[in-house]
């Protein structure tokens, strides 16, 4: 153990101060007979036994050259997650499994082993590193770029869609020893024999669990037949999904899992709030949520293209500073979008989850979710945006009652309780709106000199207002958008669960033995499907045939199985979409038939109201009508 002489540098003051109050304000059992002088000389004990253990880069094995480039970056010490990978990557033959959020420092943990790895010398392809997005391409070439920088002749190349294939063919040619690329931008280059896999040594799958939530099963699973066996495989990812398991078990090795955390867990600086809100309110919570954080930065995540425009220009109507990012923008704008959120001259970003895949911005104050999404990982990756370098973030989910079980599947599996948040009465976000207004003006440097020509002609101008009618005036110029609205603001009444309303109250309730047609929520369509059980056609199954079909995720809300055919619903202005689309579904070589429930003649009948089979079959068949459902039923 080093000497005990208090630290002299000034990070090792910082982190030795850190350690001191950390553990001055724990609840540790301390004991009780022990006098300040000798607790604090047992304090200073155990900070340098911490602070003696603490890792270097040096100690982990990287490379002078290397430590030179991260330095001059600000790396001062290794976050857990490079301390845990970096020593185990830079072995030979070591696969690894390594779970992290995003924001973690993932990057540097693969990024630094594997350029160490590779011989500047040779001019052929060591390494290839898949990415799900362009954007997030471009952000780990830079990244390795910049850690590069005093490695003579190596060179690291960005492939990807959306931008000219000649540019990246050139550069290939010229030789790449690092090759960071999205999936299907590689295959195009690998057919066309330009990407030469043939001495890779080290494939990266970054966000794999995004990769394969966005449909790239296919494409990895060409790209690893296409490298050689003997190599290293390294996957990180957000979430152990079943899909990373499969990936693990046909391409890994002996892998070795390295766990920063917990599996599939949420971001630790971040908070779960959700508000449970009627379908038809949503919009009007939302603007109620972003009002009451005046300084808002965020993304507000919606599940369809068509969804985010509408949200995106409802706000820029009402007068936010918002943009759209979804998959029917050019890449250009997408790339120009970007580069004003992240210049702040956007204060909202409303994406779905394919276009903000791969985003990195560190300042985020809150994620709102405009709806859950389908699945736990999505929101893992949502929920991860924010809460990052060490600040606190805040998940919002605005719900209806249907998407209630989704809040307590992802609490159970991310290990967090979301907070059921009441929202903001109309006085509190006012209240916060105008401390802002006046922060702002407090806040205003005054340049006297350039205003100084127009001042008197101001004065003049304005000499018959007091100093009481001038700050009045003033607010409400600031202030009265918020003022005018709330005046005026629509009820948002909260929806009452099954199990504590009234029984004797609940809509659509029916006298006992009367069956009827279940009704759908507010806001949404209830469509038939000729698909039911004796099909082995369930829920799963009824939502991954609608995603198969329709672009875009649609929202699903209740489904209803019967032996013969079953029953979902969508959002009402999803639906003229979805039945246009399943018109042409098949399963295997059997016509899907997709219809709304609500037709004439679509209510199920009544045992009372079913013939007899065998009577039915001896009757003369009447011709179907154009909505009559009841004829795909499939009788044995």
């Amino acid at each position: 153990m080093p000497p005990l002489s208090a630290p002299q540098s000034r990070n090792d003051r910082c982190e030795s101060d850190f350690f001191y109050v950390t553990l001055r304000r724990s609840r540790l059992a301390w004991p009780l007979h022990t006098t300040t002088a000798a607790s604090d000389a047992l304090l200073l004990i155990i900070i340098q036994t911490i602070l003696h253990t603490l890792k270097t880069f040096e100690e982990l094995g990287v490379s002078e050259e290397i430590r030179s480039a991260i330095k001059e970056m600000g790396y001062e010490s290794p976050m857990p997650v490079q301390e845990a990978v970096i020593p185990y990557l830079l072995g030979v033959g070591n696969d690894v499994i390594a779970l992290a959020q995003t924001g973690t420092g993932k990057t540097a943990a693969y990024g630094l082993p594997v350029l160490q790895k590779v011989d500047p010398a040779r001019r052929t392809t060591q390494a290839v590193i898949l990415s799900p997005t362009r954007e997030l391409c471009l952000q780990i070439t830079g990244d390795l770029k910049d850690y590069s920088r005093y490695i003579d002749g190596l060179h690291v190349v960005a492939v990807y869609g959306g931008s000219s294939i000649e540019s990246q063919i050139r550069a290939l040619k010229r030789g790449a020893q690092v090759i960071v690329a999205t999936p299907g931008r590689l295959i195009d280059l690998m057919e066309r024999g330009v990407a030469r896999l043939g001495e890779v040594e080290n494939v990266v799958l970054d966000e794999a669990d995004e990769m394969l939530n966005m449909g790239f099963t296919e494409s990895i699973d060409a790209i690893l037949a296409g490298v050689p066996a003997e190599r290293n495989t390294l996957l990180f990812s957000a979430t152990m999904s079943s899909d990373i398991e499969r990936i693990a078990k046909n391409y890994l090795h002996d892998y070795k899992e390295i766990v920063v955390g917990s599996r599939n867990e949420g971001a630790e600086n971040v908070n779960h709030v959700y508000y449970l809100v009627h379908a038809k309110d949503k919009y009007l919570a939302l603007k109620r949520v972003v009002d009451y954080y005046p300084r808002i930065y965020g993304i507000i995540f919606c599940r369809t293209r068509a969804e985010t425009q509408e949200v995106a220009e409802h706000l820029i109507n009402d007068g936010y500073s918002a943009e759209p990012l979804h998959g029917d923008l050019s890449q250009a704008q997408r790339d120009a979008t970007m580069q004003k959120f992240r210049q702040h001259q956007t204060q909202l970003l409303v994406a779905t989850d394919v276009a903000a895949r791969g985003l990195d911005v560190d300042e985020l104050t809150h994620v709102i979710n405009y709806g859950m999404p389908d699945d736990v990982e999505s929101y893992t990756h949502r929920s991860g945006r924010t809460g990052r370098a060490g600040r606190r973030g805040t998940s919002i989910s605005i719900i209806h009652l249907r998407e209630k079980g989704k809040i307590r599947q992802v609490e159970k599996i991310i290990g967090k309780k979301f907070e059921a948040g009441t929202l903001p009465e109309p006085q509190e976000i006012c209240t916060k709106q105008l401390y802002k207004v006046m922060d702002e003006i407090e806040r205003i440097e005054v340049n006297e000199t350039e205003i100084a020509p127009f001042l008197p002609e101001i004065y003049r101008k304005l000499d018959w207002l007091t100093k009481e009618d001038l700050i009045k005036r003033v607010v409400s110029r600031e202030f009265g958008r918020f003022l005018n609205y709330y005046a005026n603001a629509p009820e948002i009444e909260v929806p009452v669960e099954r199990g504590h309303a009234d029984k004797a109250e609940r809509p659509g309730r029916r006298e006992r033995g009367g069956r009827g047609p279940k009704q759908a929520e507010e806001g949404y369509a209830r469509l038939f499907i000729n698909l039911g059980k004796r099909d082995n056609f369930y829920a799963r199954e009824i939502i991954s045939l609608v995603n198969r079909y329709v672009k875009g995720k649609i929202e699903i809300g209740r489904i209803d199985l019967t032996a013969n055919c079953s029953f979902f619903e969508v959002p009402e202005e999803d639906a003229p979409l979805v039945l246009k689309k399943m018109q042409k579904a098949r399963v295997g070589d059997r016509s899907v038939v997709v219809d709304r429930a609500d037709r004439k003649n679509a209510a199920p009948q009544t045992r009372a109201e079913r013939k007899p089979r065998k009577a039915a079959r001896k009757a003369p068949q009447k011709a179907a009508g154009k909505d009559d459902w009841k004829q795909f039923f499939k009788h044995d």
